[in-house]
């Protein structure tokens, strides 16, 4: 990556994380200072892991997860260690995703209030539901072995495609449920009449947003792409030089005469994988 490039990057970088880490904040002074805290004892403060959660794992840990492969300084780690980091950040999104339904759930059961009846919460089941098919079959495709390399490559555009459609789902749906949450909980004064708690949670729907907005900038930068890994190369059997990723060499352990007698199989394997893989993450 060029001096330039790194500089912009490493500050959408350090914004995007600063961004997030305040929206955590924020949702936390929200729920401790006007809404109870945190418990779990089927009451409003056990509800309120649902916004504490949703924050942290389903927002700000999928976001990391998402431009992990964007890091400059893990260009040169290997790609299956990369695979492990991004598909582990996304597992405990997902945990933290599951926890914050069931706060949820078990609260209103609590209440006897009626489950699934909003639009947020339609659209917030809906990601989640995504998100564990995104999950299995993320893991079942690039971390396991012995899925072929044509397969890999040609679900890797859907794959970048919903896992960004997912997040951009999960900001919305936030968003709803940040709104919905206020007209319900503010009533004197209410929520038109923009108290305190209203400003302040308007500007946690905000901040959520430009962490959205940088996230995907970044993830969108085609200068910004992990470069292909650097090329080595060795002589076969018949004089002809041929050529696979040094990464790849060293995680398969293949010895030198396994790779002389099965370069051209390599090859097509490679070029499968690569097509995927470099015009994406």
């Amino acid at each position: 990556m060029e001096m330039e490039n790194y500089r912009h990057f490493l500050f959408f970088l350090i914004t995007s994380i600063s961004i997030g880490f305040l929206s955590i904040l924020f949702v936390l002074i929200w729920v401790f200072q006007w809404r109870e805290g945190l418990a779990w004892d089927g009451g409003l403060a056990e509800f309120n892991w649902h916004p504490v959660l949703t924050v942290t794992g389903f927002i700000f840990v999928q976001g990391i997860a998402i431009v992990v492969y964007r890091l400059p300084w893990t260009w040169k780690c290997s790609k299956l260690m990369m695979k492990l980091i991004h598909a582990g950040l996304h597992v405990v999104a997902f945990v933290l995703a599951v926890i914050s339904l069931v706060a949820v759930f078990d609260f209103h059961n609590y209440k006897n209030i009626p489950n699934m009846y909003s639009l947020h919460s339609w659209i917030g089941l809906t990601a989640v539901v995504l998100y564990t098919l995104q999950l299995v079959l993320g893991l079942c495709i690039y971390l396991f072995p012995m899925t072929p390399a044509f397969i890999r490559a040609a679900f890797m555009p859907i794959h970048v495609y919903s896992g960004l459609l997912i997040f951009g789902t999960v900001i919305a749906t936030a968003l709803m449920g940040i709104t919905e949450k206020l007209f319900f909980a503010l009533k004197n004064p209410a929520y038109k009449d923009s108290p305190p708690e209203a400003a302040f949670v308007n500007t946690l729907g905000l901040l959520i947003v430009v962490f959205g907005g940088t996230v995907l900038w970044m993830v969108t930068r085609p200068s910004w792409k992990r470069p292909s890994e650097e090329a080595s190369t060795f002589k076969q059997s018949d004089g002809k030089v041929s050529s696979v990723t040094e990464n790849e060499l060293n995680l398969n352990s293949l010895d030198k005469t396994t790779m002389e007698s099965s370069s051209e199989a390599w090859k097509r394997n490679l070029k499968l994988e690569e097509a995927g893989l470099r015009s994406t993450m």
